[in-house]
């Protein structure tokens, strides 16, 4: 069967990149069903130690406060949602929740609860935990309100969607909703809907985020900061066999030293290999690398709150002056796609009618004299510290667009911080421009034009850190989200694109296919669109 996987993924590089990207969720859905047919003997999957190198550390560890994926690694392990996404897809499947149904006018939604869960403190998951689980993020009354910010809960508008959550009994529990919306139970299966157990975090208070405890696969034991968290297998897991006995995150900031790494045998798996090391990877005897084209874009966010942000033709000069294609070849290699939309090629309702703004300093030029900056203008553009899905390497992009920038009298002075600290900044709009990207959480355009672009999420510490806010766009997004049928929402979201594309708020840079290489003893890893990495069906062949 490995022979088989190797002749797959040969296969996988002689498509274009825009066919590999159009069949991510395929290709992924063939790659675990290659491995799983390699388990042969159940009992032999149990055992062993699994190190994931990964290129940076968790802000926290309480799902429902954390924005970041290196922070969601950290409290997948540990966690469950009421709903799961199926491995390798966006479809969603019951989890804590065994059933949902919604009222005839759509406007509430009953879950059916499992029993028997128990929290890895010991107590009872029910339907209290749910309520206490949810309520902490938006009833301001609640006592542990102050643990917060919750930040994803109003990225998501959830407050807008929710009205009341209440206990029918001790395993039912009804969400009464404010307004129909659309993708309700998919914003369900995300990590910051996770059921936290009320007794952990009555104990730990602001400290459950270095305190986990859920019902998940894994038992959270220690957190070295910026080196390892360690996990251990939950006996007595819900939903079947666990069958690591161990699992370290492991942090290893540069790309290079967890190539190394992992061919050295230090760790299993790493993540955000470099682009350059690819090939290498792919011929290096033991190691096998799992692909899936990323449900994700890298951008440039330009603050329009500073000048000279605030203009419009500026912002369509950055997307003049800067050359896509340089730093997609540069920086991504045949692992990136240039960006031309706020959404990815792979989400439904992308508006492939629009045309990308091309390469040309002399447009660029003309609008800047235009917005009363013949000479150009200094600038700072902040640079992420760590490598992410949607961008590998955040400061040769920035030295990249630095360079290409001067070439139309823009002075770039390239800034980075600690990855915690740069987030925090960017929430409250610290910045002129920064980079940052997305991967989708639910497989639904909402979780990207609303969380990222709608005025609601320009709220500090906002979502939007382009800070727009544009009336039309919001109202065309705002209406999706209320309408059912995906052929009018799907319209909605083009014009919205249209919208976007107009006001140039970003520098669209590029979206990616997701590298993890691997050794071949480990099997049934599934890469997820949305970014997750789950190790719960994960064994190593002895």
């Amino acid at each position: 069967m490995k022979k088989l996987f190797k002749i797959s993924m040969a296969l996988l590089l002689l498509f274009s990149v825009t066919a590999l990207f159009a069949a991510g969720n395929q290709d992924a859905s063939e790659m675990k069903s290659n491995t799983m047919s390699e388990a042969s003997d159940a009992d032999s999957k149990f055992g062993g130690v699994l190190v994931f190198g990964r290129s940076g550390d968790s802000v926290g560890l309480d799902p429902g406060r954390e924005t970041d994926g290196e922070s969601f690694y950290g409290s997948t392990p540990v966690y469950d949602t009421l709903v799961e996404f199926v491995p390798g897809e966006t479809a969603v499947r019951p989890a804590l929740a065994e059933s949902w149904i919604f009222a005839e006018d759509g406007l509430s939604v009953t879950f059916k609860l499992r029993q028997g869960v128990k929290f890895h403190d010991g107590t009872d998951f029910n339907a209290d935990a749910v309520v206490y689980s949810f309520e902490r993020q938006f009833k301001e009354d609640h006592p542990d309100y102050d643990n917060g910010p919750w930040k994803y809960w109003g990225y998501m508008g959830m407050s807008d969607i929710i009205d009341e959550i209440v206990a029918d009994d001790e395993y039912a529990v009804t969400f009464k909703l404010k307004v129909k919306e659309a993708p309700f139970i998919a914003n369900l299966a995300m990590d910051f809907a996770a059921i936290v157990s009320p007794t952990a975090a009555a104990k730990y208070g602001e400290d459950l985020a270095s305190n986990p405890v859920g019902t998940g696969p894994f038992k959270f034991v220690s957190w070295i900061k910026d080196d390892s968290i360690v996990y251990e297998r939950n006996e007595d897991f819900w939903g079947g066999d666990v069958y690591l006995d161990r699992l370290i995150l492991k942090v290893i900031p540069d790309a290079t030293a967890r190539w190394l790494a992992l061919k050295k045998g230090e760790v299993d798996v790493i993540d955000f290999p470099s682009p350059e090391d690819l090939d290498e990877m792919k011929s290096t005897d033991g190691i096998k690398v799992v692909q899936q084209a990323g449900l994700n874009v890298g951008y440039l966010a330009l603050n329009t709150e500073k000048a000279p942000y605030d203009n419009k033709k500026v912002r369509q000069a950055m997307n003049y002056a800067i050359d896509r294609n340089e730093i997609v070849a540069g920086v991504y290699g045949s692992a990136g796609q240039p960006a031309k939309n706020p959404l990815p090629p792979t989400m439904w309702s992308y508006n492939d009618d629009i045309d990308a703004y091309p390469y040309d300093p002399e447009m660029a030029k003309k609008l800047l004299a235009e917005a009363g900056y013949p000479d150009g203008f200094k600038t700072e553009i902040w640079a992420m510290p760590v490598a992410r899905p949607y961008n590998p390497n955040g400061k040769k992009v920035a030295e990249i667009m630095q360079a290409q920038l001067a070439k139309v009298g823009i002075e770039v002075e390239v800034i980075s911080y600690e990855w915690g600290t740069y987030l925090d900044k960017l929430d409250y709009g610290e910045h002129q421009a920064a980079m940052l990207g997305w991967t989708g959480d639910n497989g639904d355009p909402d979780n990207f034009l609303w969380v990222l672009l709608s005025k609601q999420a320009a709220v500090k510490p906002a979502g939007n850190i382009a800070f727009w806010k544009n009336d039309e766009f919001t109202d065309l997004i705002g209406e999706a989200k209320q309408e059912m049928d995906v052929a009018k929402r799907t319209e909605l979201y083009e014009q919205a694109q249209v919208v976007f594309h107009e006001e140039a708020p970003w520098v669209p840079i590029a979206h990616s296919v997701v590298s993890e290489p691997m050794k071949d003893s480990v099997q049934d890893f599934v890469l997820y669109p949305t970014g997750r990495r789950v190790f719960t069906k994960v064994w190593l062949k002895k």
